[in-house]
């Protein structure tokens, strides 16, 4: 690997604004914005709408409301499904 070419890798605060949920990860990624986290350093602070914490699909939701609309969708194409009287056969 050359020298100097490749970004800082360092310990950064993201925090889940959506579930108020901090997380120390290590990244290059840069901010301009630092946060004291509850051990007591200060961290670069980069404020995230999404994460594992808050997205549908990591909290189960998803699969609940996936679910809630296969029952509903099937309920309403076979409702009528054996309600009508049958005929009688002559």
């Amino acid at each position: 690997m050359k020298a100097g070419i490749h970004p800082d890798y360092r310990t950064v605060l993201f925090h889940d604004t959506a579930a108020d949920v901090f997380f120390l990860i290590g990244s290059t990624a840069d901010s301009d914005r630092t946060h004291t986290h509850s051990d007591g350093n200060t961290y670069p602070y980069i404020p995230l709408d999404v994460s594992s914490a808050s997205h549908p699909i990591y909290t189960g939701q998803q699969r609940k409301t996936q679910a809630e609309g296969r029952i509903a969708g099937f309920n309403k194409r076979f409702a009528s499904f054996g309600s009508s009287p049958k005929k009688a056969e002559a």
